[in-house]
């Protein structure tokens, strides 16, 4: 509504405060005039009645000097003379019954005229059987004495209607109240003119705020005037202007720190005073989506233990907690410390770090050294201990001894083996590694490797059987490394299968990648351990022995090797009916 607005309320304050002047300035004015007009009319009958009594004065024919006075008066003004001797006379213009003089001597205060010789003037009402066509009209009369001060009581009254006053009375405020009118609609016009002048700014201003706060910061209020309100638009276009770049900075800070948590690696929590989760970051997020999943639902609402009694301590202390929550089989390291805002705790922020490769590798760690002590402590006690049998000459014979120095030379070679395979595992597992890819026929190079294994199967007895269906055919890869993976694979299958087995070596080429595959009908590894087989120290259970020319560390080396040429490898094993180890190579 137009009420509502500043037009409104400022045309309506200006009309308001312009009627009060007016009606006040009305009222006023006719007052004035209506007195302005009593007093002349006054003044004149005072004059009229002021000269007539002079020249009946300075006549003595009464009858000449009224001929003369009745030239003075005007139509509307009416003479009544009392002489000395009682006569009395009648001013021309009065019709039908006049009045008497007996009204005049029995009025209280026209009676002083005659008694007192003294001037009255008063407002009257002539009687009814007054002069016809006027019964009950006011009129304004004066009375005044022809000899002050003689004796003689001779007098004039001078009256005349109120009614020309009143006529003039209403003309004038007519007059006053279409001035009035004319002012006010004068005024109203001005008012909305002014006040819409004034307000067009505002309201633009006003729009534009509106656009500012929905984000348009582009949105400029015209500078239309050099007043107040001008320096009201150039301070609002600078203020959007700020406001613009602060509201980028701030965007950009936004967008920053929400990148910062969402790159980062360590989950982050924040925490309301009271408990409720206000951000999260996705490591975080997938945090709570695996203690939902641990706890069976998805309350947004429930967290771990251990994390609400550090986020409570954190609250009550004001001061930093840390703490670990574990499951689903990860473990987490949690610091929860405490948000101010002006000196007051409006929360608190939990960062979780997870430390479960951490924890996996330091249980790597112990078992390596557990695993490479245990490697090493058998063939250095039979070293020891027969080298103390030499040495102490417990060997009798040269057979013997050549026994004792056979043993100990093959526990050096198998320390050898280990140290060396170690290293290889080393490197391989590092940057540095890194492999001399060229193409390499696949027919010889599968028949060389396979040939240096002839031997070893006629000893044992063993079928060593190839099937090469890549024909002529080369494939991209390291040779010397591939290399070792078929040696590592063929000798595991030659060590577990018995006299009178069969080992079989596969190889082709399908959709575009190397297919090898090493197959024996040897004793077969158990299902639960089928999982471990490329771990180090696979033969360190005592449940996966090979036996002691083994070192536990070459299917960990091939699977390093088949990785790095971004391949596969996988295992089947059936127990007593053999096992079967399959690479894929891709060609690119």
């Amino acid at each position: 509504m137009i009420w509502k607005s500043v037009v409104g309320k400022l045309w309506a304050t200006i009309l308001l405060l312009v009627a009060c002047v007016l009606f006040i300035l009305t009222i006023l004015l006719m007052q004035f005039f209506r007195n302005y007009i009593l007093d002349e009319m006054t003044d004149q009958l005072m004059s009229t009645a002021s000269k007539i009594a002079v020249m009946l004065k300075h006549n003595e024919d009464t009858r000449t000097g009224l001929d003369v006075a009745w030239e003075l008066i005007s139509e509307e003004t009416k003479v009544v003379v009392v002489t000395d001797d009682n006569r009395v006379y009648y001013s021309p213009n009065q019709r039908g019954e006049k009045l008497s003089p007996s009204y005049f001597r029995n009025d209280p205060d026209f009676s002083e005229v005659f008694s007192e010789g003294e001037t009255v003037q008063k407002r009257i009402r002539l009687p009814e059987e007054g002069d016809a066509g006027r019964d009950g009209e006011e009129v304004l009369a004066i009375g005044k004495p022809l000899n002050e001060g003689n004796g003689k009581k001779g007098a004039v009254f001078v009256y005349q209607s109120l009614a020309v006053m009143k006529e003039t009375s209403r003309a004038t405020t007519r007059l006053i109240f279409l001035a009035a009118v004319i002012a006010f609609i004068m005024t109203t016009v001005f008012a909305f003119f002014l006040s819409t002048r004034i307000t067009s700014p505002l309201r633009k201003m006003r729009v534009a705020a509106f656009e500012v706060a929905r984000g348009k910061f582009d949105t400029k209020v015209p500078k239309l005037t050099n007043d107040e309100i001008g320096e009201l638009a150039t301070a609002f276009n600078q203020m959007r202007k700020k406001l613009k770049i602060n509201m980028h900075a701030l965007n950009q800070e936004k967008e920053q720190l929400a990148g910062i948590l969402k790159s980062m690696a360590d989950g982050v929590i924040t925490f309301s005073k009271d408990g409720t989760i206000l951000l999260t970051n996705p490591p975080a997020e997938s945090f709570l989506q695996l203690w939902y999943y641990e706890q069976g639902g998805d309350d947004l609402q429930q967290l771990p233990p251990a994390l609400v009694d550090l986020f409570a301590k954190a609250v009550e202390t004001e001061q930093e907690q840390v703490g670990e929550v574990s499951f689903q089989g990860r473990y987490w390291t949690v610091i929860v410390s405490p948000l101010y805002t002006e000196g007051n705790i409006r929360g608190a922020v939990a960062v979780l770090r997870d430390m479960t490769r951490e924890k996996k590798l330091d249980k790597l760690r112990n078992d390596f050294v557990a695993n490479v002590s245990h490697e090493l402590r058998t063939p250095i006690a039979m070293l020891q201990g027969y080298s103390e049998a030499l040495i102490d000459d417990v060997v009798t014979t040269e057979e013997e001894r050549k026994e004792f120095i056979k043993v100990i030379n093959e526990e050096s070679e198998r320390m050898g083996r280990l140290v060396n395979e170690l290293l290889d595992l080393a490197r391989m597992q590092s940057d540095q590694f890194q492999l001399k890819i060229e193409q390499v026929p696949i027919k010889p190079f599968c028949n060389r490797v396979i040939k240096k294994f002839a031997g070893l199967a006629r000893e044992k007895n063993i079928s060593l059987e190839s099937r090469i269906e890549s024909g002529d055919e080369s494939f991209p890869f390291d040779p010397d490394r591939m290399e070792q993976v078929l040696t590592n694979l063929i000798d595991n299958a030659l060590r577990h299968t018995p006299e009178g087995g069969r080992v079989e070596i596969r190889q082709g080429i399908r959709d575009d990648k190397l297919w090898l595959e090493v197959s024996d009908n040897g004793s077969g590894i158990p299902e639960e351990d089928l999982p471990f087989v490329f771990e180090r120290f696979y033969k360190a259970d005592k449940a996966r022995t090979r036996g002691r020319s083994g070192t536990g560390l070459g299917l960990a080396i091939v699977k390093n090797i088949v990785d790095a040429h971004r391949g596969t490898i996988e295992v089947k094993s059936k127990i007593g009916q053999g096992t079967t180890f399959t690479v894929m190579i891709p060609r690119k």
